[in-house]
């Protein structure tokens, strides 16, 4: 009888002292992970990426653009900007913007003043309008 409950109790706490307690712990940020895994997280998923962006392409074929094309691109920039400015002296005068309603072909611009800026409400003929707030100084 002593073996027995020798043998029991040896039994016994060898059972407890090999157990542990188990806790889950997340690894992804997303789900309660520690925020310091994200950069690992992402460079391995993208590492793993098999799939391409067909929108990559373009990107890349804008970023290696002509420069003959850029070139081409800033004078026209250049050319209109001095163009409207050009207009905007000889229909505003030099003292600039003033309140009121104008029509320039198809376009009716319509100044007024507001509670944050002069407020510059430009409609086209085909009913689309556009607001532009100039704060003021």
């Amino acid at each position: 009888m002593k073996h027995y409950l020798l043998l029991l109790l040896l039994v016994t706490t060898c059972q407890t002292g090999l157990t542990q307690g188990l806790v889950y712990r997340p690894v992804n940020p997303s789900f309660g992970g520690d925020t310091f895994n994200y950069n690992w997280l992402m460079s391995s998923a993208q590492a793993q990426d098999k799939t391409k962006d067909p929108d990559a392409a373009k990107l890349s074929s804008a970023a290696n653009q002509d420069p003959l094309a850029d070139f081409t691109n800033s004078l026209n920039r250049q050319l209109l900007n001095s163009i409207s400015q050009r207009l905007l002296k000889d229909q505003f005068g030099e003292e600039g913007i003033k309140e009121g309603t104008y029509q320039f072909g198809g376009f009716v611009v319509d100044v007024s003043p507001g509670s944050n800026g002069l407020i510059v409400r430009i409609t086209d003929g085909k009913g689309g309008e556009t607001s532009i707030t100039v704060p003021y100084y």
